[in-house]
């Protein structure tokens, strides 16, 4: 089974270069649409989304892998592009058994025929629209696709469905501000969160085109533990866990990602650290209405303390997802700091193993090997 969950982990990867037609709110380059994905389940996790409309979110475009992303606002063949999308889900998801579970949650994203697909669609359609308005200077012809979007395209329901959010997009297409209200400050933490897709780690792609970068990393793990729930201890909570990786890096917004295996004073886990992420977390948390901030400082908290069987599976995978990206890499990151195999043992081998046992036992002999060819 992990053979092949691992695999399917691993094709999965391959998001991260699927390009969309929207830019970060920078304008520094397009989109992916594996930050895309971590985006929107943010955004699902912020407007009080169910754990299923989150998991919908996680997997609903990993058929662009195969099908490309289709712009809103260009003509498509729909039927053509439906069947394209049908031979992606049969061929990405047939890649475990277990796949079938999640061709379930994208075929019911597909339907729009629930309230946690409704509510995964309706996220997955106003991000785009706030990352334009938001952005310093949007691009006159982005503005003009939202505006047309707004009017008549797939957006205009927002009048009926969620008046609130289509008032405060058309307050921006006026430049007339955010809401001084709890909508306004969600919409600004989500507009603060696009940064941490500017934030880049050590490790690559597993293409070895570029280094990952913090946003489509914690889309990545979030997979991950969707994925991997059954090796998880009995009494974790798989929808606890994805919300904590959701969130866990958003600190790397003010202080950077921190190599695992980094030294000196600026270390990885060195108190200068620690103090800098607890400063981040209070400020990018507190964007928030006071009680959201609350919950997610706490739950970001209690992610870095891991203490908790939610957290100690969460740590875990946060280790083991950049292990597996080197080993498909040929261990390119950890040629850049020197790393050894006892290293790997100390400082990922003791977090995964307390996670799950079984997967530490199928890294383990991974990483032997790698490392004895070497």
């Amino acid at each position: 089974m992990l053979d092949q969950a691992v695999a399917f982990l691993c094709e999965a990867d391959r998001l991260k270069s699927v390009q969309r037609a929207n830019v970060l709110m920078d304008l520094s380059r397009p989109e992916n649409s594996a930050e895309h994905s971590w985006h929107v389940a943010l955004y699902a996790m912020v407007f009080g989304a169910s754990d299923r409309a989150i998991a919908m979110i996680l997997v609903h475009d990993l058929v662009e892998i195969d099908a490309g992303d289709q712009p809103i606002h260009l003509d498509h063949d729909a039927a053509a592009l439906r069947l394209a999308e049908e031979a992606a889900a049969a061929r990405i998801f047939g890649l475990m058994p277990q796949g079938a579970a999640l061709a379930d949650l994208w075929r019911a994203f597909e339907a729009a025929g629930c309230d946690d697909a409704r509510m995964a669609k309706r996220m997955d359609h106003i991000q785009p629209l706030f990352q334009v308005l938001q952005a310093g200077a949007p691009l006159p012809d982005h503005v003009e696709i939202v505006r047309a979007n707004l009017e008549r395209g797939r957006a205009a329901r927002l009048v009926r469905e969620w008046p609130d959010a289509a008032a405060a997009a058309r307050d921006l297409l006026a430049q007339q501000g955010l809401p001084d209200s709890d909508l306004g400050r969600r919409l600004a933490f989500l507009a603060e969160a696009d940064g941490l897709k500017s934030v880049h780690r050590a490790n690559t792609l597993i293409d070895g085109s570029r280094h990952e970068n913090s946003a489509e990393h914690s889309w990545h793990l979030a997979l991950y533990a969707l994925v991997l729930a059954p090796l998880a201890e009995p009494g974790v909570d798989i929808g606890r866990v994805i919300r904590m990786l959701l969130i866990h890096d958003l600190v790397e917004i003010d202080v950077g990602d921190v190599p695992l295996h980094s030294a000196g004073g600026q270390a990885h886990g060195s108190a200068a650290i620690q103090q800098a992420e607890a400063a981040a977390a209070r400020r990018i948390f507190g964007m928030l209405p006071d009680g959201q901030a609350a919950e997610f400082l706490a739950l970001w908290q209690e992610f870095e303390a891991v203490e908790t069987p939610d957290a100690i599976f969460a740590k875990g995978l946060d280790r083991c997802q950049p292990a597996i990206q080197n080993l498909q890499a040929g261990g390119a990151g950890w040629l850049r700091y020197d790393v050894t195999l006892a290293q790997l043992e100390m400082r990922v081998g003791t977090w995964v193993d307390a996670a799950s046992a079984e997967l530490w036992a199928w890294l383990s002999g991974r990483l032997s090997a790698h490392f004895s060819s070497r």
